[in-house]
């Protein structure tokens, strides 16, 4: 668990190095600020990998306390003014206890774990105690994501089979829409996250692998291995559906939605969306007159 531990933490110590604009900490300190309950802010995506401010960032905010919503996380939709940038950034926020529940593996979900076996940075915590619960919780993801790689990858092969295989099979169990090939651009683009990672994580997990090379033969037991699928199948069943409810309670509690929905708009076709105080009550009851309108601007 030492190497697993030490890796997750100096990725977690990157943003509070000055690798990222002041822009990104000074929002995520803005996010706490507002959450009386916050424990941590994590910040991920492709912006943690580029640096960049452009598009919208994503922050996951941790609070003290049991889960309220029974379908988590809460996702909102912020516009500010930071450290003179103008930041857009979607926000999911939810207790850390069932952030935790979620990367062992032991909930239904498969969202946690497989988003967070990626890269992630704590950009704020409130106290150490929050930050070292917060470090544990994403070495879990990393041992719940490790240990499936294991079951569904080949008997013997690269790092990169068993990482190939897991997200090949997270994407088809999600109602996502990804270009084919998504998971070897995340491999690809964050090679240097994943190198060494799945050896750590194993160990961690107590699973036991003989190495020749860079080719990797995990000692799992045929039993294990139907263990370990038999815990996917159930998850997988329930994938898509879990997805459809959460998007259904996106569509009425996603805070800022006809906000994000306009910049979107207007980012992809190029046609400003001018956002009424009706539109932003009601942002699936607008969107056809939006649509149309926009469809109208671009045909002209």
């Amino acid at each position: 668990m030492k190497v697993l531990k030490q890796r997750i933490a100096a990725q977690f110590a990157r943003p509070r190095n000055g690798d990222l604009h002041p822009a990104v900490s000074g929002f995520a300190a803005q996010l706490a600020a507002a959450t009386p309950q916050a424990l941590a802010v994590l910040f991920y995506g492709s912006n943690l990998r580029t640096g960049s401010l452009e598009g919208v960032l994503d922050y996951y905010v941790l609070t003290d306390g049991p889960q309220i919503e029974k379908i988590w996380p809460r996702v909102s939709y912020h516009e500010a003014n930071v450290a003179s940038e103008d930041v857009r950034a979607k926000v999911a926020t939810m207790s850390l206890e069932k952030f935790a529940h979620a990367a062992s593996g032991a909930s239904r979900d498969t969202t946690i774990w497989a988003r967070f076996v990626q890269p992630c940075g704590l950009i704020w915590s409130r106290d150490d105690a929050a930050a070292s619960a917060v470090l544990d919780t994403v070495c879990d993801a990393a041992k719940t994501a490790a240990r499936l790689a294991a079951a569904l990858g080949p008997q013997s092969g690269f790092a990169e089979s068993y990482w190939r295989s897991l997200f090949q099979a997270t994407y088809r169990a999600e109602f996502r829409v990804e270009k084919p090939g998504r998971e070897d651009s995340i491999l690809s683009v964050n090679a240097a996250h994943f190198d060494g990672l799945l050896t750590a994580a194993w160990e961690a997990d107590g699973i036991e692998f003989a190495q020749a090379g860079d080719v990797l033969t995990p000692q799992i037991s045929a039993q294990s291995r139907r263990d370990t699928l038999g815990w996917w199948a159930k998850r997988q069943r329930l994938g898509k559906p879990l997805n459809i409810a959460r998007l259904l309670k996106a569509t009425t509690t996603f805070e800022g939605a006809g906000r994000y929905a306009a910049w979107k708009i207007e980012r992809h076709t190029g046609v400003p969306v001018k956002v009424t105080p009706w539109r932003e009550a009601h942002p699936v009851l607008s969107a056809p007159l939006v649509l149309w309108q926009v469809w109208r601007q671009k045909s002209r």
